[in-house]
């Protein structure tokens, strides 16, 4: 999950006043574009990374074929963004026509009725090949038979490194590595220069809990049983966490609690992180015809402790609220962002190694992409199809997901606890402190699950 700046959380209370707000309204959509066919400005709501900023580069192409219609990008950090639209969304306000939505809103905002439901208007059009959208990425987009978004691109997570470094060291990996190999690798690329590996330490359910959750998973540990009893306050939890701050107290970089997922990326193209463990969509970016580390990279699993497999699964979906006034033009604008059409067009205008990654299976058809892709694009499809999210850790859990929980008070949760490990790898509480916070704030949420 692509993650920036911590911003305003959307706790479960203001959760639940948005929903009242929006059975108040209408919801009803309309379809006229523009009172009578005149002029249409589609206002985008997207996420400020490398391939959202990709898309607002090509809009005008976009605009050449469609004479009438303006596309506005309102470009925010991860927490902003989902702040921003949560709040819109949820009341009906109508502020954005498109929006861009993780795995974990879609399939809760369109049981909500919050999304328009896409099915029809994709099936009806052949050339959009709705099968062809990768299965994983599109089941996660899909609620009662009914697709509420569409993926902008998938991934999961893999272990990146620099050969180099690793090679100079006499450190390599065969196969999938283990969490204990991996840091003791990170000790010995280690330097006052080159920090061993770059991990996310920012607050945020989608910034510390990406790669923390399959850490704690992998190590035993998960965040409710299956009668929605927080498990929080575990053994297994502070193994985990432990690990994770003692890692990045030896070999990380400095200040952890201040990087994400775009700080992780410069970190490892400007030559001061060694690996990183994070979403395999970073791998195009290292991969790109202007990074200083294309060719130097390499690739392997996630790495595991108890469990065989520790990838997470995330798309990054465009979605159409209920409340567009604009629907017909948004359904268009939609289609051409996510069609294959555009997957060229990105590879031939603005380079294939940026081509969005793990939306459709023809993109991996593609001689042009599997070329500049080669190093990656095989093992992202890999892990993507062998992660299990009905199980992804050791013991079996009562939600669909891997590094998030599937319900409403997840955004809360995630957010309050990441600050309160956040807090611990900064040296401002104990771990024992931290766990019992997040704790108390998780079995809240589990309570209004039971039975």
């Amino acid at each position: 999950m692509l993650s920036k700046k911590r911003a305003l959380t959307f706790s479960a209370g203001a959760m639940a006043s948005a929903m009242a707000l929006a059975a108040c309204s209408s919801g009803a959509v309309s379809s006229d574009d523009g009172a009578g066919g005149g002029d249409v400005t589609l206002n985008v709501a997207t996420v400020n990374n490398g391939q959202m900023k990709d898309m607002e580069q090509l809009k005008s192409e976009y605009e050449a074929a469609n004479p009438g219609t303006t596309v506005n990008f309102q470009v925010m950090e991860e927490a902003d963004l989902r702040a921003a639209v949560t709040a819109d969304v949820a009341s009906g306000a109508g502020q954005y026509d498109i929006v861009t939505i993780g795995a974990y809103e879609t399939p809760q905002w369109g049981a909500n009725g919050w999304l328009v439901d896409l099915t029809p208007e994709l099936e009806a059009d052949a050339s959009y090949d709705v099968d062809d959208l990768l299965p994983p990425v599109r089941d996660v987009n899909t609620h009662e038979g009914k697709l509420f978004a569409v993926p902008f691109y998938g991934e999961s997570s893999f272990l990146m490194y620099n050969k180099e470094v690793l090679d100079k060291a006499g450190v390599s990996f065969s196969g999938t590595p283990t969490w204990p190999e991996v840091a003791e690798a990170a000790k010995k690329v280690d330097t006052s220069d080159m920090a061993g590996i770059c991990m996310r330490g920012k607050p945020g359910w989608g910034d510390l809990f990406g790669p923390l959750t399959t850490v704690i998973q992998t190590f035993g540990g998960g965040w409710y049983d299956m009668d929605w009893n927080a498990t929080v306050d575990t053994p297994e939890w502070k193994e985990a966490v432990s690990f994770y701050k003692t890692m990045l107290d030896e070999s990380g970089q400095a200040d952890p609690v201040s990087y994400s997922f775009n700080e992780c990326l410069t970190a490892v193209k400007e030559g001061k992180a060694a690996m990183w463990a994070d979403a395999t969509v970073a791998a195009s970016m290292l991969e790109a015809d202007d990074s200083p580390v294309k060719g130097k990279m390499g690739y392997v699993p996630m790495p595991v402790v108890e469990t065989d497999q520790s990838g997470w699964l995330w798309s990054w979906n465009l979605a159409i609220p209920s409340s567009t006034k604009n629907k017909d033009a948004a359904v268009d604008f939609v289609k051409w962002a996510t069609s294959k059409d555009y997957i060229n067009l990105v590879g031939e205008k603005i380079g294939w190694s940026n081509v969005p990654p793990g939306s459709r299976t023809s993109t991996y058809e593609i001689p042009e992409y599997k070329e500049a892709a080669s190093a990656y694009a095989p093992l992202t499809l890999e892990v993507m199809s062998s992660v299990n999210p009905k199980q992804p850790g050791v013991n079996p859990q009562p939600w669909v997901g891997i590094q998030y929980v599937s319900i409403p008070e997840f955004q809360d949760v995630g957010n309050q606890c990441a600050q309160q490990i956040a807090d611990y790898i900064a040296n401002r509480t104990s771990v024992d402190d931290a766990l019992a916070q997040c704790q108390s704030v998780a079995q809240k949420a589990g309570d209004a699950h039971k039975g």
